[in-house]
């Protein structure tokens, strides 16, 4: 016999209360400090900035912490908070040609103007556990750039395509962008709205997306034209006043690929482009946007559509949403005993009018 489990407030609350003793951990340790978290643990806090779209290291830390370094459930917090924030305006286009890049490379060109720059990344590290870390201390700083070396602007890679017509040109529709912060995602988007959603979509799923266009789903093979990381000046116009003005720095994260080439009997051979920006250094999160906004691109492209999952806009920015996704998944553990009872009674007509073996059906 099925019968309903019985619960409520006291049993929620007591819940809570054990979370909270989860979080904290054994008291005789000292508790992590979010200052510690925004600046050893970066690159999750990044990722929480970027998926929540809100760029505060201080808050994400706070976020990351509350929700026990679940990355989803912080940047669920992060959005939440979000919503509750008064809205002053829109900030010109980030100068990206202008930012202070720490990392910068290039897969097609060996020798580019301003430099390699291989900044802090796990490329070329090995995958062994380094059990140094385990001891109290800091380990002795690595040769190489001093630390408080000031970058300088370096000029975009694709620029120097750009300039000899060997890639399409950087579209601007001239038309203010929709915002998906304010508003719900409408489909068909263009894609403006496309490489928002991407930018605010999960890491993993974007990942799993991309590494399929390169494994022949989309016959999408793209060229790292440029990835670079660094931060770049805010700026807002101001009515008062009636001038721009700086109000800040970010920290971001722009990839952009070089795709296989188009052309028509009117027009020459010429690259295309893929393109993806995110908040704080989130490399692998903007060079898998890249790959999909350039799937996504087949029909602006006048390519076929050969049934790939990158290519389908509705499948990839319906589902790359983790707090969607995440808010349809996790609510099947909540409370369904009216429905399961009905769906068990259902199944129990159903089963009296069938006869149990064949003896009784003859």
């Amino acid at each position: 016999m099925y019968v309903a489990a019985k619960g409520g407030e006291r049993a929620i609350e007591a819940a809570h209360d054990w979370l909270a003793d989860a979080r904290r951990g054994p008291t005789d340790r000292p508790a992590i400090d979010t200052d510690a978290i925004a600046d050893q643990l970066s690159l999750g806090v990044a990722r929480v900035m970027a998926e929540g779209s809100l760029y505060d290291p201080q808050l994400a830390a706070l976020a990351i912490k509350q929700a026990r370094g679940d990355l989803i459930e912080a940047v669920f917090l992060i959005r939440a908070y979000r919503t509750t924030l008064p809205r002053f305006g829109a900030t010109e286009p980030v100068d990206t040609a202008a930012m202070q890049a720490a990392r910068r490379v290039s897969a097609t060109f060996k020798d580019v103007p301003g430099g390699q720059l291989l900044g802090p990344t796990f490329d070329y590290t090995h995958r062994l556990l380094d059990f140094r870390l385990l001891a109290d201390g800091a380990l002795p700083p690595a040769p190489g750039q001093p630390a408080d070396a000031d970058p300088q602007p370096v000029p975009h890679v694709l620029g120097y395509l750009d300039r000899d017509g060997m890639i399409e040109p950087a579209a601007d529709t001239g038309t203010e962008p929709a915002d998906l912060t304010r508003a719900p995602l409408e489909l068909p988007a263009n894609r403006a709205l496309r490489l928002q959603a991407l930018a605010r979509g999960d890491e993993g799923f974007l990942l799993g997306l991309a590494y399929s266009t390169q494994r022949g789903y989309a016959r999408n093979h793209a060229f790292v034209g440029e990835l670079r990381i660094g931060t770049v000046e805010i700026e807002m116009f101001v009515p008062e006043i009636g001038e721009v003005v700086g109000i800040g720095e970010v920290e971001m994260t722009e990839c952009e690929t070089i795709n296989q080439f188009k052309g028509s009997r009117t027009e020459p051979a010429q690259f295309t482009r893929g393109y993806g920006l995110s908040f704080g250094q989130t490399e692998r999160k903007a060079l898998a946007m890249a790959l999909v906004d350039r799937a996504l691109r087949w029909d602006e492209l006048g390519e076929d559509f050969v049934g790939a999952p990158a290519q389908d806009e509705e499948f990839v920015l319906s589902h790359c949403d983790n707090i969607q996704a995440t808010g349809f998944l996790e609510h099947i553990k909540l409370p369904h005993y009216v429905d399961f009872q009905a769906e068990l009674e259902l199944v129990r007509r159903l089963r009296a009018g069938v006869p149990d073996t064949e003896e009784d059906a003859a």
